[in-house]
């Protein structure tokens, strides 16, 4: 841990008895769980000044929108350090929980209601976020068509026709869809299952940012819902609603250039793991396009 984080932590956690670094494996990532003699907090060193920015506010969103025992609560901030301390949420992270089908269903209805609550608490619109977005689908959109271009030989006709719809339409969506704040990193290795309370909180939001609502559920789209339709069930059940035929285009549209990203990074990595998760995307999401 940085000597000048260290310092400025010991100013609002003067007995620290333990940090233990529990950071994801990638190289931005930098958390740190602390102890103490009265709680357990977790550090992190945000990757930019544009993280920390969005994720302190976040912070401030989440504690009006949800529950004090669904999102950690925010302790301080040093913008200089991008640095962050909050609260520790009990529970355990949700991603490698081996759970029940029907905790599973539970967790996932929990987490559809968790979303809801966060897309409806007001959040000014920023001025420019119309056009942030417009930019933001046009680089994605950009991306579509250079995959299509390098993985022309690794598609099949019905994969190569959506991912150039993604290329050729991905864009246009910027224009109507509403917008709403996300938390912009909404899966299953951001929620935390507490088996004692059975409550359900979210973490990590260094991401949120507004967009149209269905971006917060392109990695469920692409990843389970596909082979498991009672999640995505039991998720819109919390929700409330189902995607409209706007937004349904636009999930699929969005989680079409996710999938093959995957493809094209995985065939210049040689990592099977990802070229495994792009080939099994790109089939269901040609199946939920017939």
């Amino acid at each position: 841990m940085p000597a000048g984080l260290h310092r400025w932590l010991t100013s609002h956690l003067p007995d620290i008895t333990a940090a233990t670094d529990s950071s994801w494996p990638r190289t931005h990532s930098r958390v740190w769980r602390l102890e103490s003699s009265t709680t357990t907090a977790y550090v992190k060193i945000s990757p930019s000044a544009q993280s920390h920015s969005r994720e302190t506010n976040a912070y401030r969103h989440a504690a009006a929108a949800l529950g004090s025992d669904q999102v950690p609560q925010l302790i301080a901030t040093n913008p200089a350090l991008r640095t962050i301390l909050t609260t520790a949420l009990p529970g355990s992270v949700v991603r490698d929980l081996p759970l029940s089908a029907k905790v599973e269903a539970r967790v996932y209805e929990l987490a559809g209601r968790l979303l809801r609550r966060w897309h409806d608490h007001p959040q000014p619109v920023p001025p420019q976020a119309r056009e942030n977005l417009t930019a933001n689908l046009a680089d994605q959109a950009a991306e579509a068509t250079a995959c299509l271009n390098r993985l022309d030989d690794h598609l099949t006709k019905p994969e190569r026709i959506l991912v150039g719809e993604a290329a050729r339409d991905l864009t246009a969506l910027a224009a109507d869809l509403p917008l709403v704040y996300l938390h912009g990193d909404f899966s299953p290795r951001n929620w935390v299952w507490n088996p004692q309370t059975q409550t359900l909180g979210l973490i990590d939001f260094e991401m949120a940012d507004h967009a149209p609502a269905v971006q917060d559920m392109v990695w469920l789209f692409g990843a389970v819902w596909p082979t498991r339709p009672d999640l995505r069930a039991s998720f819109l059940t919390g929700y409330g609603r189902e995607p409209t035929a706007e937004e349904h285009r636009a999930l699929l549209l969005l989680t079409t250039r996710l999938a093959v990203s995957y493809l094209s990074t995985g065939l210049a990595s040689n990592d099977q793991v990802l070229i495994d998760r792009g080939h099994n995307a790109l089939e269901a999401l040609v199946r939920a396009h017939a």
